[in-house]
């Protein structure tokens, strides 16, 4: 079946590179000779059969993907299941193996070969051979499924975190996966967004694109839908977008004239080639640990010959062959085969449990980096807070007015504050004004709300379809239908206000400049405001009367916004004074002229939005704190809300204080910069440079930074940080490109979750490599002692000459096959057992393998061995414990019966030690049954090992025989002592570290 799958792959490989031929035929002959960036928007969508308006239908769609394929890049072939499954005999410790088994088979061999005619000629068949060879090919088939598991969970990883592109389709803005896009599309952009395919501009209003990745541009580029003159450059036609670019301003639309190999990015990059991925610290240190490990077991098997070689010589052959056995065996011991396999497993079962829990890691190391977070930084509107933006107050020049109704439901109506009479004048006047107040937000605004099976939904920024809905409660929506948007010039961090120009239906479509942005930035561009339904000079009174109700309203935790308006008394743009045309007396980009445009405007009002703290998120804020993590909230809102929100949460004590981004600028030096950021945990008003120099702050003084971002300018910062968090939600495709990680939910508290569920992963890494090494170290110390004091435990006989090892080399194979895989991947997936937010973050200059593990690793090793060559000397005659007994069944007989209990001494001991090894401190019988996996994995190994004793066509190859009850007796208690061994160490060091 595979073979079949395999073949179908190659073939589709095969013809993958005439098929996109096709396609990219198929796609050119679309507009034939026509170059797009030549010819008007309306030629191109009349030659791509789309209509503007409404883009194409999804019946289109479908069928023009089925034709022109994915919007993807071709890449280099899969690697065939055939080719991965010998690529796990690419191993050193394989290649040892495979030697073993040549030294195996020549043994035999020569054993045949020197038997006396009509004697025994030793085994039929070279048993020790085939057996290492079957557990190879066992090996090599775990190791082939896990792969394919973690493969499988990194595939599922990379679908969840698949970009996606805003496009029209039958009338319908819809985001779709990116790899669904088609010639023909209508692409909506927008800031932060990355532009999936090349494509003819339709409309742009401020568009400005990075485009440094295909042409070199150091800055974005301006973007207009005028149809150019001439041929240009690629980095000239500036009513074009390309694949692999992003936006960094503004908004437009775009006709999709190229996908996948079609697109310029395509044509540069040809067939791309598969990149090797480079190892993680992890798996550096696993390298670095089985390198010690192989060296120490080569020194002291040379350490065994030489000394063998100098006491009794090789006499025979034989002597020879079995003392390379030896060394063969010691190298077995020494190396758990399944542990890379097992280790990539683990961290892909333990990011697809995060998943599950909103939190997508993009990259499987990154676990590896969560565990040790020790800051973590984070945004407040949506992530310390719920996002539900809601208008609940409206101050103007003439009073205030309270908005009823929460969520996004447009029900409510408005209330007068101070007892004012509903009836009455001044009850009229302040409704006007605050009519003119929330038509001003909603036209200068991106947003949009939709209902949807009877459920309100929105579209765009929570905070401006917050004002949309506060319009429709007070009916003030009436009055916007009269103006046409003709102009834009957006929100940026930086500006921290919008406007858009409109024309006016009802006043011969004279245009109208509306803002809005934070009040204290908007003021300042203010000079006169309308009281009363006149307007009159901003007086200085005015200002510090607005000022002061901005604080009072931030102290309550409100985010205030600013509106204003400037009628420009024209409906040419052209003739507003100070606006700059072009020589063919066109206003230029309307981006550009923002000095004349948002000057002398009116102030209208401004609105108070609340959006209420999660409320899971203090108990999260409180469990970092207790695992040694600093929560530091990084926002642009006012100082006093940040303040407020921060204390609420316990970031701060309740007289804490926000530093601003002007104060930060303030600072004389980077010493300054970096201790004001060790001791203050708010920052409010600031930039996404800011956001970007706390990071760097932060990481210089030691600390493991997880940062949080969702708009294109926290992209640096995002991608600065060790752990960068991008916003599943809210994020733009920039933001989730930069990052490590994406929160499906925007939570802050699935940020500590993660940090959690991360601190447990590294834990059980932990668990199953003690566990691992203590086994194959405790393999090595019994054939290691086994062989140096062979003669004293009577495991060779006074007359014996050579070689006489304690356990065979199959036998040591199939403790590792048996007690190395499934254990250890159970307890890769061990429930948590120690407190993990109850100490401080672990350091990346930490070993994984520390000295305290070392301990426990060796302490295991050495109490393993002495109880297995107990077990063996007490069915060996002539040694520590002579068993009379056994005397009459000869000396070979004893022997294969002492390697029976030693093998099974060493396999149960193994099995006992999984259930020590779950914690370095607290008892193996505290949650004993809390890991199901683990006993069935022990369950597992305990009815094979009993096949190998008891099932009379294993006893050959293995060299076993039956063991009686009594034996199996001695066996239970001499392995168990492993668990009472480390039990009472585990006393001993509570008491120390509770001194």
């Amino acid at each position: 079946m595979d073979d079949r799958n395999d073949q179908s792959a190659k073939s589709a490989t095969a013809t993958n590179g005439v098929v996109e031929s096709e396609a990219m035929r198929a796609q050119e002959a679309l507009l034939g000779d026509a170059d797009p960036s030549l010819t008007s928007a309306d030629d191109v969508a009349k030659a791509l059969n789309v209509d503007l308006s409404q883009g194409l239908s999804e019946e289109e769609a479908k069928r023009r993907l089925a034709q022109f394929g994915p919007n993807e890049l071709a890449s280099a072939p899969p690697v065939p299941k055939w080719r991965k499954f010998l690529a796990q005999f690419q191993d050193p410790l394989v290649y040892l193996l495979i030697a073993a088994t040549v030294i195996s088979v020549i043994a035999w061999f020569i054993e045949r070969s020197q038997a006396q005619p009509g004697a025994e000629g030793g085994e039929a068949l070279p048993f020790d051979a085939i057996v290492i060879m079957l557990i190879l090919v066992v090996n090599a088939v775990l190791g082939y499924m896990q792969e394919a598991k973690a493969e499988a969970a990194v595939e599922a990883l990379a679908q969840m975190t698949a970009p996606q592109t805003s496009v029209l389709r039958g009338g319908r803005v819809v985001r779709i996966n990116t790899t669904d896009v088609v010639p023909g599309d209508i692409i909506v952009l927008a800031e932060g967004d990355s532009v999936s395919a090349d494509g003819r501009l339709a409309n742009a209003a401020s568009l400005r694109i990075a485009e440094a990745s295909l042409t070199g541009e150091s800055v974005p580029v301006g973007k207009k839908p005028d149809t150019l003159a001439e041929a240009k450059a690629l980095g000239d036609r500036s009513n074009m977008i390309f694949n692999g670019t992003s936006v960094t301003q503004g908004t437009g639309r775009a006709i999709v004239t190229g996908t996948g190999m079609n697109t310029q990015v395509g044509k540069i990059a040809g067939m791309l080639s598969a990149t090797e991925d480079e190892k993680t610290p992890l798996q550096k240190e696993m390298d670095y640990v089985s390198k010690i490990l192989g060296i120490a077991v080569c020194v002291i098997a040379v350490v065994v010959l030489v000394a063998l070689a100098v006491l009794a010589g090789f006499n025979t052959t034989q002597d020879v062959i079995d003392s390379l056995l030896l060394a063969v065996s010691l190298a077995v011991a020494a190396v758990p085969e399944g542990l890379a396999a097992i280790l990539t497993v683990v961290l892909a079962l333990g990011v697809q449990r995060m998943a599950a829990h909103n939190a997508i890691v993009k990259k499987l190391h990154s676990v590896e980096t969560l565990g040790s977070a020790s800051v973590i930084c984070s945004d407040k509107t949506g992530t310390l807070t719920r996002n539900e933006m809601t208008v609940e107050r409206v101050v103007t020049p003439s009073g205030e007015v309270q908005i009823t109704g929460t969520g996004y439901a447009p029900e409510g109506r408005m209330v007068l504050a101070g007892g004012v009479d509903p009836e009455s004048e001044q009850a009229r006047i302040m409704a006007d004004e605050v009519v003119a107040t929330l038509v001003a937000g909603t036209l200068a605004n991106d947003g949009e709300l939709r209902e949807e099976n009877g459920r309100w939904e929105i579209v765009g920024d929570p905070t401006e379809v917050s004002l949309i809905v506060a319009a429709r409660k007070v009916k003030a929506d009436r009055k916007i239908t009269r103006y046409t948007r003709v102009g834009e010039i957006p929100f940026t961090s930086e500006r921290k206000r919008m406007s858009i120009i409109a024309k006016d239906s009802t006043d011969s479509d004279n245009l109208t400049v509306f803002a809005k942005g934070a009040p204290d930035v908007l003021l300042s561009y203010c000079s006169r405001i309308r009281v009363g339904g006149q307007v009159r000079k901003l007086t200085e009174g005015d200002r510090q009367s607005i000022l002061a109700a901005v604080e009072r309203l931030s102290s309550e935790a409100y985010r205030t916004l600013g509106e204003a308006c400037r009628p420009l008394e024209t409906s040419v743009l052209a003739d507003v004074p100070g606006v700059s045309v072009n020589a063919a007396g066109q206003v230029s980009d309307i981006a550009d002229q923002a000095e004349a445009i948002e000057t002398d405007l009116i102030w209208n009002g401004m609105v108070a939005i609340i959006d209420p703290p999660r409320t899971e998120v203090r108990d999260s804020v409180a469990e970092a704190h207790r695992a040694g993590i600093r929560t530091v909230m990084i926002t642009g809102d006012h100082p006093l809300t940040a303040a407020r929100i921060a204390s609420d949460l316990g970031i701060i004590a309740k007289d804490g204080q926000a530093l601003t981004g002007d104060q930060l600028d303030r600072l004389p030096d980077e010493a300054a910069f970096d201790k004001a950021t060790a001791e203050v945990s708010v920052y409010a008003r600031v930039a996404p440079e800011h956001k970007l120099r706390i990071v760097e702050s932060l990481q210089r003084q030691g600390n493991i930074v997880a940062m949080t971002g969702d708009g294109v300018n926290d992209a640096p910062a995002v991608k600065s940080a060790d752990i960068g968090v991008a916003m599943g939600i809210t994020g733009t495709e920039v933001t989730k490109q930069s990052a490590k990680m994406i929160l499906a939910d925007d939570n802050f508290s699935t940020i500590v979750a993660a940090v959690r569920e991360g601190r447990v992963i590294f834990d059980n890494i932990r668990k199953f490599l003690r566990y691992l090494l203590s086994s194959n170290v405790g393999e090595v110390f019994t054939v290691f002692l086994g062989v140096v004091l062979a003669g004293f435990l009577g495991i060779r006989q006074p007359e014996t000459v050579g070689v006489t090892v304690p356990l065979l080399a199959t036998q040591l194979l199939w403790i590792n096959l048996l007690t190395d895989a499934a254990p250890a991947l159970a307890m890769g997936v061990d429930p948590q057992t120690d407190d993990v937010m109850g100490r401080k973050p672990r350091k990346m200059t930490d070993r994984v393998i520390d000295a305290s593990m070392w301990g426990d690793i060796i302490f295991v090793g050495v109490i393993m061995a002495v109880v297995t060559l107990i077990g063996m000397d007490m069915h060996l005659s002539g040694g520590l414990f002579t068993d009379r007994s056994v005397e009459a069944i000869g000396h070979e007989a004893q022997m294969t019966e002492a390697r029976t209990m030693g093998f099974t001494i060493l396999v149960f001991a193994q099995l006992f030690n999984a259930l020590a090894s779950r914690s370095h401190l607290q008892s193996a019988f505290v949650g004993l049954f809390s890991n199901a996996w683990l006993w069935g994995a022990i369950g597992l190994s305990v009815v094979l090992q009993l096949a190998v004793i008891y099932v009379p066509f294993l006893n050959g190859p293995f060299g076993t025989v039956a063991l009686s009850p009594m034996a199996w007796v001695e066996c239970i208690c001499l392995a168990a002592f492993v668990l009472l061994a480390s039990e009472l160490r585990k006393i001993v060091l509570r008491a120390m570290a509770r001194r």
